[in-house]
């Protein structure tokens, strides 16, 4: 019998499934009485569930990362579906289809970084930025980390392989711009898209599920990624026993510090020159649209042209 997927949910569906479990919470009610919330996924998404009457056992029962098999029901609520459980039990490997929590294959995402190489040195002219390039995409451990990494932990791009997708758009569109306007440093606005969110590697843990590390929290992805940058900067320096441009490594490190756009969204610096804003637009751009994508994908309501109302979004959305 095939599975009901997460973006398959309907309102009073019974639910006999497995999914991974995330962020679970023991939490009292009103009434001072515990309840047990955890939020559960696979390939297609994932939704929150709710287990009344929980106590510590239950709690205990598994942890973060586990498999775990649900039986409840689903519930559509403040315009969104959650799974009222029954029951959550974890399960053993031998209980679990690994293709049913796959978002992008193995071979999809080795693909993927072989186009990322090839646009990236294909695409750059300066010398000095090619053998920065070389320094990340002959890193095996990097490369390692950026092709299982994903782009976030619930937003855009939220699953193994996400960082390397999102940072392929990212680049691909860099590449579209930096042609359309021939006033911006296209070499600069490629190694910004290449790197903006390689910090993610390190503040991200993806091991089983999603979430930060510490070290994620109290430095940032950001911070990171300009710390990345310059031990491989001094690695090029150390190789050619030349200086790296002191221009090029400062712009650099301001495209990755300030591509979130806004002081309130993370960035410690505006955007300040023409390619950071380029690069912020576009890495807005493209996760906006697969958050987008995903609310479309997910809805709670698939038999009506609109959405239902997203409170993060402000508004519904037009599925046509």
């Amino acid at each position: 019998m095939p599975r009901t997927f997460v973006n398959q949910l309907s309102h009073g569906e019974s639910i006999d499934e497995v999914f991974l479990a995330a962020d679970k919470q023991l939490r009292p009610n009103r009434e001072g009485k515990l309840y047990l919330q955890v939020r559960l996924s696979d390939k297609s998404g994932s939704v929150t569930a709710m287990m009344w009457n929980a106590n510590q056992d239950h709690f205990d029962s598994f942890d973060n990362g586990d498999f775990v098999r649900v039986e409840g029901k689903s519930q559509l609520y403040n315009g969104g579906m959650q799974v009222i459980a029954r029951g959550v039990k974890k399960v053993g490997q031998d209980n679990v289809e690994e293709d049913d929590f796959i978002t992008l294959s193995e071979a999809g995402v080795n693909k993927l970084a072989d186009k990322l190489r090839e646009s990236l040195l294909s695409g750059l002219r300066n010398v000095h930025m090619r053998r920065l390039a070389e320094q990340f995409l002959n890193d095996a451990k990097f490369m390692e980390a950026f092709k299982r990494a994903p782009a976030g932990v619930k937003n855009h791009h939220a699953y193994h392989g996400g960082l390397m997708e999102h940072t392929v758009s990212v680049l691909e569109l860099a590449d579209f711009v930096g042609d359309k306007y021939d006033r911006l440093d296209k070499d600069m606005l490629l190694m910004g898209a290449f790197l903006h969110d390689s910090g993610k590697i390190h503040e991200l843990a993806y091991e089983k599920d999603l979430s930060y590390r510490d070290s994620g929290q109290l430095i940032g992805h950001m911070v990171m990624g300009v710390e990345m940058l310059q031990e491989k900067i001094n690695a090029v320096e150390a190789e050619t026993g030349e200086a790296f441009p002191s221009a090029l490594s400062t712009h650099l490190k301001h495209l990755i510090l300030s591509h979130h756009g806004k002081l309130e969204f993370g960035s410690p610096v505006l955007p300040m020159t023409i390619e950071a804003v380029a690069l912020t637009q576009i890495d807005n751009l493209d996760a906006r649209l697969h958050n987008f994508f995903n609310v479309i994908d997910e809805d709670a309501n698939p038999s009506s042209s609109w959405t239902t109302y997203q409170p993060s979004l402000g508004r519904k959305i037009f599925k046509g």
